[in-house]
């Protein structure tokens, strides 16, 4: 799971994703992160805490390595990330990741702020960033008020994507868009699976009820411009002969004397 602080807290929202809700959840984000996998390339794909399987988005990165980091309170024994550490410190060095994900990531911590700052010290000038929310406002938005609504549990800080869009701009990132997704009515059971046109219908016509959202940004990249020295202009050479130096006007000076 992501940044969860408990292991009860994981092992509620693993559940979760165990349900028919969550089922169809994680299928759609699946084929969505891999259409945006698709065209990015590098060296270092890194993906911030667990959202399923460690491998569930990984397995669709193109480039030339990929990691998981998760809490160590959040993985059972049978699961195995590349490595333990808190999302707001990572021991990864800077400007050495190609490409972040953090799937829901930001939902279940208390540390957005800090975590995003440590996105941008550890992503690469010119660095992709793909993150996966839970919008606060529209039908899941009003569900999560009521209790049994079949959301997934401990989503205490939702952040809206515009709202993070501001926060990513003052990082200095460059939003790339944003793909609404998921017009299901939080439903439990097998009730979860039906009306499959909702998602065209959503998409569609009231894009600002959809129940989650993928936004993709990048890393300014920077070039240097060097300033030139303001030298002075050399004298130009007149009638083809070359220019008189000191040292020629001392030894006429010489012979004169």
């Amino acid at each position: 799971m992501p940044e969860l602080e408990t292991s009860t807290a994981f092992e509620a929202t693993r559940r979760w994703l165990t349900t028919p809700l969550g089922k169809l959840l994680l299928t759609q984000e699946t084929r969505i992160v891999e259409e945006v996998l698709d065209g990015l390339f590098g060296e270092e794909c890194l993906q911030f805490g667990l959202w399923g399987e460690p491998k569930t988005f990984l397995k669709f990165a193109r480039t030339q390595r990929t990691a998981c980091i998760a809490n160590p309170l959040n993985v059972l024994q049978s699961e195995s990330p590349s490595a333990y550490g808190r999302m707001h410190r990572l021991p990864i060095a800077a400007d050495s990741i190609d490409v972040a994900i953090l799937p829901h990531t930001l939902d279940f911590s208390g540390r957005p702020h800090e975590i995003l700052r440590e996105v941008h010290r550890i992503l690469r000038s010119d660095g992709q960033l793909i993150i996966l929310g839970f919008k606060p406002g529209g039908l899941w938005g009003v569900r999560r008020l009521i209790p049994g609504a079949g959301l997934p549990p401990h989503m205490h800080h939702l952040i809206g994507d515009r709202q993070l869009s501001d926060w990513l701009k003052l990082l200095d990132l460059r939003i790339h868009g944003i793909n609404r997704y998921f017009f299901r009515w939080p439903l439990t059971g097998k009730r979860a699976s039906r009306s499959p046109l909702w998602e065209e219908r959503g998409r569609r016509w009231w894009p600002e009820f959809a129940a989650c959202y993928m936004l993709t940004a990048q890393k300014r990249m920077f070039t240097l411009t060097p300033v030139k020295s303001p030298w002075r202009a050399r004298a130009k050479v007149v009638g083809g002969l070359a220019e008189p130096t000191s040292r020629v006007s001392r030894i006429r000076f010489d012979e004169n004397s």
